[in-house]
């Protein structure tokens, strides 16, 4: 049995040495692999141009930074009121070119954790800029002191809005916001955005899409959608369905095998989020 196989298999090969063990493991020595990689190789089409300056809001110049702020249990409280003690007054000033999108609690997902969203109008520049007038900033620096001693851990990520989709702006609450990030296959990113674009149509319907965004700096290949719901029930009900709207089977079946790793947060708002 074991010989005829590798003898079927060995058709597609160009050369292939087999060496039969009686009671051993079965060696097989590939020389060429031609018409047989192809099998398992994922053909990705050549691109003239990155990602970014396809699927990213050109005339925007927009820059984003997501913060992920692991956040000692019993510090937790202390945490929250000190960033609403800061972050507004960074937000509200207008020597500073970014603007606080949204700030956060994970809820359900990974526990004790804080999430803040930053907008900066003019992209690496703009940044640039509001790093170097915060490292003047007294009462920053003081905070980033304070902070520092009730992390376990923290990491960000730059990065650009999907062009089809709308851009995040305050809304009125309550709400609760789901962030699902994905992770996906190296040299997928423009195959996502092309099913994504028409999937956006279908889940704009009940104004639940905030943003998306996908990675420059920190983890490549990441993709993040923010939504908004009243409540899970809601969020339940209008995920449901979407299922209903035609297109969108088509779109999850085409687009999960893009995803190496998946992740989704629920999030309640702080009091100083502008999406409340």
């Amino acid at each position: 049995m074991a010989t005829r196989i590798l003898q079927r298999v060995g058709k597609g090969l160009h050369k292939t040495n087999i060496v039969l063990h009686s009671n051993g493991p079965v060696t097989i020595t590939l020389r060429s692999l031609s018409g047989f990689k192809s099998l398992f190789v994922r053909k990705v089409d050549p691109r003239k141009d990155a990602h970014s300056n396809v699927l990213s809001k050109k005339e925007d110049l927009n820059l984003y930074k997501i913060q992920f702020h692991n956040v000692k249990p019993e510090c937790l409280d202390a945490y929250n009121e000190l960033c609403e003690a800061v972050l507004p007054s960074i937000h509200a000033n207008p020597e500073y070119p970014s603007e606080l999108v949204g700030t956060w609690n994970t809820w359900y997902g990974e526990q004790d954790q804080a999430v803040h969203l930053w907008r900066y109008r003019g992209g690496y520049p703009a940044l640039t800029e509001v790093m170097n007038k915060l490292k003047q900033n007294k009462e920053f620096m003081e905070y980033r002191k304070e902070r520092g001693k009730m992390l376990l851990s923290r990491r960000n990520q730059l990065l650009l809005e999907f062009s089809f989709w709308n851009e995040p702006v305050p809304r009125p609450g309550p709400n609760i916001y789901e962030l699902r990030s994905y992770q996906l296959r190296p040299g997928t990113m423009i195959e996502w955005g092309n099913y994504w674009a028409r999937a956006i149509e279908i889940r704009q319907k009940n104004q639940e899409a905030v943003g998306g965004f996908f990675s420059q700096i920190g983890s490549l290949y990441t993709v993040h959608h923010l939504w908004a719901y009243k409540d899970l029930q809601s969020r339940d009900e209008t995920r449901n369905a979407a299922w209903q709207q035609e297109g969108w089977d088509e779109v999850v079946y085409y687009t999960v095998p893009l995803i190496q790793h998946m992740e989704s947060r629920i999030m309640i708002p702080m009091k100083s989020s502008p999406l409340k």
